[in-house]
């Protein structure tokens, strides 16, 4: 409908219009050196090109996606634009720091919402708004900012975003070893463990007598962990903590480093520690009981972190992927971890994920390279 300077209808004009197809590539990675990457190529099609001379065909997968664009100029098509992103995005904290969780709803800090306020299907509440008592608000709907309390726009940094819960709510896909690759595996897990255990077993009885004359005995400790299928074995370890270090982490929990359900404070300052203790885990000498588990089929040399029962249930989507394969003495989070405050049971989660998702030989012997060097950096320093 076309209308003159005062509004007054003039005509109609009927638009025959056509579906506008267009092609965008767009990436979808965890790992931040692909993502960097792909923001500094000047299109996306040479960007492409480039990551697919980089990244071998069986760790990528592409797919068609149907989808809609809207006209940022247009008021109207704005507004079908929030309600749709509203109605699909169920976890805005992922990559915007202000919004909390309110029932269905996500609310700006500067938001006033009475408690009898009644949010059906997702909302979004914006900066400065009031809802009395006794409101019902039917969503996909978007609450608008208060012109007067906007905040100001945060700088994002698409590098530092994290996986959130709702990135795992779908079944991770494994990659499935042949039969062959199994067997392979397992021989090479046997024979490798098997040589180290020979080579260092003159290392056992001089760890041993010095824990008991540091702590007495015993000498070992095995925590119950989980291996293929949830199956639960002893993890075997040098004891390197005192025999009454369970009653000291309970005042200790709030030096706790960790953001996930396992426990962390810096060595050099957990009292838990034995003398001997400390120097076993500096060289890792503290790990070697672990080739038996290797030796039993509990464990292989490379895989995800072992865990116990209590922490695999924070994630089903991850405990389901990790136990599919044996857990490893060492693996890429024990080499990727950055150990920063607030990170560490999501980078667990990640390296986890992309090895159970990238397994293969290739990369359990960049692992085991890079271990190396991991062990003989922590030795010197």
């Amino acid at each position: 409908a076309l209308s003159d300077a005062q509004g007054r209808l003039v005509r109609f004009n009927r638009v025959y219009g056509g579906s506008d197809s267009q092609l965008a590539r767009v990436v979808l990675t965890p790992d931040k050196e692909i993502a960097r990457i792909w923001q500094t190529v000047p299109t996306s099609r040479s960007g492409w090109r480039k990551l697919r001379k980089m990244v071998p065909r069986r760790f990528r997968a592409a797919a068609s996606v149907r989808g809609s664009f809207f006209d940022r100029g247009s008021d109207l098509e704005v507004v079908q634009f929030i309600r749709e992103l509203v109605r699909l995005w169920n976890r805005p904290d992922a990559t915007i720091a202000r919004p909390t969780r309110v029932a269905s709803a996500w609310t700006d800090p500067t938001a006033d919402v009475a408690p009898s306020t009644r949010c059906v299907g997702p909302v979004w509440i914006g900066a400065g708004r009031k809802l009395p008592p006794d409101t019902t608000v039917v969503g996909p709907a978007a609450l608008w900012d208060e012109p007067t309390s906007r905040p100001v726009v945060e700088d994002l940094h698409w590098l530092a975003i994290e996986p959130v819960e709702a990135v795992l709510a779908r079944p991770v896909r494994t990659r499935q070893r042949s039969p062959l690759a199994r067997a392979t595996k397992r021989l090479f897990d046997v024979t490798f463990a098997s040589a180290v255990l020979l080579a260092t077993s003159p290392i056992f009885p001089i760890v041993m007598l010095a824990i008991s004359l540091e702590d007495g005995r015993p000498w070992f400790f095995g925590h119950m962990r989980e291996t293929l299928g949830g199956r639960e074995f002893p993890c075997w370890k040098f004891r390197s903590m005192r025999k009454d270090s369970e009653q000291i982490k309970a005042k200790l929990m709030a030096l706790n480093k960790s953001d996930g359900p396992q426990f962390f404070i810096d060595p050099d300052k957990d009292p838990r520690l034995t003398r001997v203790g400390k120097l076993a885990r500096k060289l890792n000498i503290d790990e070697l009981p672990q080739l038996w588990n290797v030796i039993k089929g509990d464990m292989s040399i490379v895989g995800p972190r072992p865990s116990p029962f209590k922490e695999n249930q924070y994630c089903p989507p991850w405990r389901e992927a990790r136990l599919s394969v044996r857990p490893g003495i060492t693996g890429l989070w024990q080499v990727k971890r950055s150990r920063l405050p607030g990170l560490d049971f999501q980078e667990w989660i990640k390296y986890d994920l992309e090895y159970v998702a990238k397994s293969s030989w290739a990369l359990d012997l960049k692992i085991l390279v890079e271990t190396v060097r991991v062990i003989l950096r922590g030795a010197i320093h």
